[in-house]
């Protein structure tokens, strides 16, 4: 029989658990509760309950609905992430089927390669990419006389950089559930008669699509929250992220930075709890 632990450990331990996570929740309670704080200053004390800083449309009290900046970084952070997660989740795709149905030479070479982005420093990778970006650049401009201008700072190399690493992300996600895949049914259609494309689009497909969905949806995430990769590679057009930033870096805290880290809690919360319902197999009942 085995023997419980002591009393002293299990309440240390239970002690650490909580102490864990009140560490992770504290900073997003307060930003939230700060979000409808009828203050000018995102602090204590408590001055009454308000939507104005979401909602308002005159100063001081500018909701974050009503600020053009905001809107706009959040209309690119929403444009660059629709566009990585797309990419990536069809990259990550065929790299699944890559590695799980090819035989090639140096294939765990290959697959180490793919996985090295993820813990590359974005920093490191922002910098790199903007590095031989411009040099491309610099070469066709003077060299041929052709201005490449899709390889200065913008909304191209914003993507490039985060599709670099993000990309990696999406192939682990879908190559799992690749595994997972009777090949046996496959064979049985071909044997039926369908083509190679018919099986791939009604059997491979529909059985992969919960972790493409599911890897859409954490490469959107990632995404729209990055921003050491992003800051280097940004120009005129600037993500959430950055906008955040800037505004910080300028004006200070304002509550309505807190108002836009609420929605965007919210947002993730939301997608996360999606990510993980559409993961779930499907029993026949």
């Amino acid at each position: 029989m085995a023997r419980s632990a002591p009393a002293p450990f299990v309440w240390g331990y239970r002690a650490y658990v909580l102490a864990f996570f009140l560490f992770l929740a504290a900073p997003l309670v307060a930003a939230g509760t700060f979000a409808f704080n009828d203050s000018l200053f995102p602090a204590l004390p408590w001055q009454g309950f308000t939507l104005d800083w979401f909602f308002n449309d005159t100063e001081p009290k500018l909701g974050m609905f009503h600020d053009r900046r905001l809107l706009r970084g959040l209309y690119y952070s929403f444009v660059i992430a629709i566009f990585v997660s797309t990419l990536s989740v069809f990259v990550g795709t065929t790299n699944a089927f890559l590695f799980v149905r090819g035989q090639f030479p140096f294939k765990n070479t290959l697959y180490i390669v793919m996985v090295i982005p993820l813990v590359i420093p974005g920093v490191i990778l922002g910098i790199s990419i903007l590095v031989i970006a411009s040099n491309m650049a610099n070469y066709f401009d003077r060299g041929l006389g052709i201005d490449l201008d899709f390889l200065r700072p913008g909304i191209f190399l914003v993507v490039l950089g985060q599709f670099s690493f993000i990309t990696t992300i999406t192939s682990l996600v879908i190559t799992a559930r690749l595994k997972k895949f009777d090949a046996t049914m496959e064979e049985a259609a071909l044997n039926l008669g369908a083509t190679r494309l018919r099986v791939l689009r009604t059997i491979t497909l529909p059985f992969l699509r919960p972790a493409m969905i599911a890897a859409g949806i954490v490469a959107f995430l990632v995404s729209f929250e990055n921003f050491n990769t992003t800051l280097f590679l940004v120009g005129s057009e600037a993500p959430l992220t950055i906008t955040m930033y800037d505004r910080m870096a300028k004006v200070g805290s304002t509550p309505v930075l807190n108002a836009v880290s609420f929605f965007l809690m919210v947002g993730s919360g939301l997608l996360a709890l999606v990510s993980i319902a559409v993961q779930r197999d499907k029993t026949v009942r």
